[in-house]
């Protein structure tokens, strides 16, 4: 062919084959990859197709809803499935193919099949649940038991969530007056941050369960694509694998999510999830009463029935007492006269004794008066002598310490020659006490002299 064509004849061949090829309309399965709504009104979105094993894109296409059937495929999808049109979503779309010169090939949406979609979300949700079945962890949670009285709670919540309100309100108001202690651990509740948000936080109070007793997953009502996101595999398999028991109140009263089919309870409000901790607190005190009154009353009957048997063993006990005291004072009259026989005889035989022994006693003392007063007199001779060899030594010692001193006396000193300087009453002993320009005094024998210093060697 030879023949020359402009672009935009190229592009009208293009479109015109095309509507000939493809005149009609077609139901189409795609995913969402893209979407965004512009000032007008104007749905734009991109679509893709990916195989379920793979994470590669294996086609692509724009696609228009425009604005007037936009507004009503909006309303009624998301009325019937309970989910806004998202990334992400796979949906079953009639659309046509149109082909334009400026913006090339793209699908003009007319219609969206909700019931599709409900379907795939059934499906994933089917998925996840059998994967947590077939790896045997779907009940682990569940059989941890939930403590006897709970109060430290730990709160997985947006601290914005009306429902995180209504929860610490009703929980904190309790007509019993019951004390809890909750700590907040903030996350996003919807979105594309929740299932990250949520793992977050439940990180982090598993680094520190032994701080609480067990947690709470509250975010209030919302739509049902709210609730999809806790149909997550990781946040259940987080939840299935927590230390602590999980309670949920994710505020849903129809649905249930896959993270409230995982976690040990499921109630279906924030506030439903503070009246069962309430509710629990109570129980547990009513069942401390009753075990306190059940304890009185077995001691009660304890007390009396011990009572009974001393009194019954005391009535037994009385004439054995009596047949024994009798026995015991035959035995003692039998003692006394035994004993006073035996102190009779003593008290003869030690009649004698004194005699004998004062006799001998009398020799005794006198012998030993006689050496003891040898023994006095010989020390006393002794006493003397040393006596006055020791004053002898200590005067001789004296005298040759008296000339001692005397040579010692400042004034023999002086005789002699030397000389004694202070310096304002204080006597020198070495060159360091005295500083250029001082004042010293030098004592001779016959007087004293003022000397300034003017220098030291």
């Amino acid at each position: 062919m030879t023949e020359k064509l402009s672009l935009t004849e190229l592009q009208l061949i293009i479109r015109d084959s095309l509507y000939m090829a493809l005149p009609g309309m077609y139901w189409v399965v795609a995913e969402i990859s893209e979407i965004k709504e512009n000032s007008a009104g104007h749905c734009y979105l991109e679509l893709i197709e990916k195989h379920p094993a793979e994470k590669n894109v294996r086609a692509r296409i724009k696609a228009i809803i425009w604005s007037k059937r936009y507004r009503f495929l909006k309303s009624f999808f998301e009325n019937i499935t309970g989910e806004s049109l998202k990334v992400s979503l796979n949906i079953l779309i009639k659309a046509k193919v149109e082909y334009h010169e400026l913006y090339g090939l793209s699908l003009i949406i007319t219609d969206i099949d909700p019931a599709f979609t409900i379907g795939e979300m059934a499906i994933k949700r089917q998925l996840v649940i059998k994967k947590l079945e077939q790896e045997g962890v779907f009940s682990m949670n569940k059989e941890l038991n939930i403590p006897t009285a709970p109060q430290k709670i730990a709160v997985i919540s947006s601290k914005s969530a009306a429902g995180y309100s209504d929860f610490i309100n009703h929980l904190t108001g309790n007509s019993f007056g019951y004390v809890f202690y909750t700590v907040l651990i903030e996350s996003a509740m919807q979105g594309t941050e929740t299932e990250s948000g949520v793992i977050s936080a439940l990180d982090r109070i598993a680094n520190n369960s032994h701080l609480f007793d067990l947690v709470v997953i509250i975010r209030g009502g919302g739509s049902q694509s709210d609730l999809s996101w806790f149909d997550s595999y990781n946040i259940a398999y987080h939840v299935t694998q927590f230390p602590l028991p999980v309670i949920t109140g994710i505020g849903h009263e129809k649905d249930m999510s896959v993270t409230d089919m995982v976690a040990n309870t499921s109630l279906k409000t924030p506030t439903a999830v503070a009246d069962f901790l309430i509710n629990s607190v109570v129980v547990a005190e009513d069942h401390l009463i009753e075990m306190s009154s059940e304890i009185k009353n077995i001691s009660s009957g304890i007390i009396e029935k011990n009572r009974n048997r001393i009194e019954t063993s005391g009535i037994r006990l009385l004439p054995l007492a009596r047949i024994m005291l009798a026995g015991i004072k035959d035995k003692l009259s039998g003692r006394i006269i035994e004993i006073i026989n035996i102190g009779k005889e003593h008290t003869y035989r030690a009649g004698l004794l004194p005699v004998n022994l004062r006799s001998r006693l009398v020799s005794a003392v006198k012998t030993f008066s006689i050496e003891k007063e040898t023994a006095i007199e010989r020390r006393r001779q002794i006493i003397i002598s040393g006596t006055l060899t020791s004053l002898n030594k200590n005067n001789i010692r004296l005298v040759g310490l008296e000339k001692t001193l005397n040579i010692l006396k400042p004034e023999n000193v002086l005789q002699r020659g030397y000389t004694i300087t202070s310096i304002n009453g204080e006597i020198l002993k070495r060159s360091i006490q005295a500083n250029a320009d001082d004042i010293i005094d030098t004592q001779f024998i016959d007087g004293t002299v003022k000397s300034r210093v003017v220098g030291k060697t």
